[in-house]
């Protein structure tokens, strides 16, 4: 079965006991997904049964956005509730201070991920070093925080929505946040809210050909070449500038590069839904 759809993680689970709980309800080996949620973290999760996966690096999954709870004075090593060692006590501040510092925060941020983080260094997770208790060498990342807007603020508990680029990393915002007040800071809840266009729609299979994030092209030659996989002439599409794009044949997709050496097939005959 091949199938893309938007499944909703629930809190307290890994992101693949739900992959591995789907298997079972639609009765499929083959399957994955995504942009990984961390157990305590709930929201949407982009899956594929079958060859779908291949689609990933071609859907519209940017921007993202997530909502925060932030717990003012709490210090984890992991930024969030599963690993609080400390409380500390932090005196009130006011609403115009957090926003000026969510404001501060938009745009080109450059930062160390989490060392509990699923990024990968010398083949394995940073989170396996950081459980061992293995200093590890992370590099800085840079992302974009389209917007950080300030939902709700009970003393010491901070809620907010933050609409940021793929590979963001919200615990390490929070963090930042709680620095700029002068504190320690854990999230006490995560949710996705949406990756792109992609929202939880109870699991209805999406339709690739508005699903994609590159651009649509046309070919000018016979269909027959296309699905026979011959090769593929620049001067025969309507956009030979280069660039991936994908053609439309009807009950699949074509999904190709256009490079200095030529046309190049990434993907052929993948079905539309």
């Amino acid at each position: 079965m091949n199938r893309l759809f938007v499944a909703y993680k629930p809190s307290g689970i890994s992101s693949n006991q739900l992959l591995g709980q789907l298997k079972r309800r639609y009765k499929v080996k083959k399957a994955g997904y995504s942009g990984t949620l961390d157990p305590f973290a709930k929201g949407v999760l982009i899956i594929a049964f079958g060859n779908h996966g291949r689609l990933f690096r071609f859907l519209n999954k940017t921007p993202k956005r997530y909502r925060a709870t932030l717990w003012l004075g709490a210090y984890s090593p992991t930024l969030d509730i599963e690993k609080i060692e400390t409380i500390a006590k932090v005196h009130p501040v006011t609403t115009d201070q957090i926003e000026s510092i969510l404001r501060s925060l938009e745009g080109e941020l450059t930062y160390l991920p989490p060392k509990y983080s699923a990024k990968r260094i010398e083949g394995r997770r940073a989170y396996e070093f950081a459980r061992e208790g293995k200093e590890v060498d992370l590099h800085e990342i840079t992302s974009t925080i389209f917007e950080l807007k300030l939902l709700h603020y009970c003393h010491p508990f901070v809620t907010f929505e933050a609409t940021v680029s793929e590979g963001t990393y919200i615990r390490s915002l929070g963090e930042m946040i709680a620095a700029a007040l002068g504190t320690d800071g854990a999230l006490t809840a995560l949710e996705r809210l949406n990756e792109g266009q992609f929202i939880y729609e109870n699991e209805t299979p999406l339709d690739i050909k508005t699903s994609l994030g590159i651009t649509k092209n046309r070919y000018n030659g016979t269909l027959q070449t296309i699905l026979l996989g011959q090769p593929l002439l620049r001067e025969d599409f309507d956009i030979s500038e280069e660039g991936t794009y994908w053609i439309d044949n009807g009950d699949t997709i074509t999904i190709f590069e256009i490079t200095p050496e030529g046309v190049r097939y990434l993907l052929n005959k993948v079905e539309a839904c």
